[in-house]
């Protein structure tokens, strides 16, 4: 078993950015060599996750207005109230969506489905560069 640890990193340009990211992991498991074996993502900091979703305009919109629903910018949040930052409903939307996927790869592709993306979702109040950890680990 071998484990190949990277960083990579995407800019995001505001709140709400959704970027595609599987091109990045993808390659980077060609890359590594390794056939088969598993991929796990981690994003640092707490105001961004990882989720995966079928990347199509009318889905990204509805994923937006989803977090809206759950979670809107105008409640009262705690956090707001002790650091007046403006992104309480941002760290609140990034603990439950979650920092990090693990997904599995066969013959050097990610076991993704047909429509199925990875993708980085920007939470904070402002554009960001976003680090996120991946860890290969497999078999050649």
């Amino acid at each position: 078993m071998t484990t190949i640890n990277l960083e990579l990193s995407v800019h995001t340009s505001k709140e709400g950015d959704i970027v595609d990211i599987t091109d990045q992991v993808s390659r980077s498991i060609a890359e590594s060599g390794l056939r088969n074996g598993i991929a796990t993502i981690f994003v640092k900091g707490s105001t961004a996750a990882l989720t995966t979703i079928e990347y199509e305009p009318g889905l990204l919109k509805d994923f937006h207005d989803m977090l809206d629903r759950l979670m809107p910018r105008e409640l009262g949040y705690e956090h707001e109230k002790r650091w007046r930052d403006g992104n309480g409903h941002s760290h609140v939307r990034a603990s439950l969506i979650g920092p990090d996927l693990t997904i599995p790869f066969s013959n050097g592709e990610l076991s993704l489905g047909i429509w199925q993306r990875i993708a980085l979702v920007e939470l904070d109040t402002r554009s960001r560069n976003r680090n996120f950890a991946l860890s290969i680990i497999g078999e050649q």
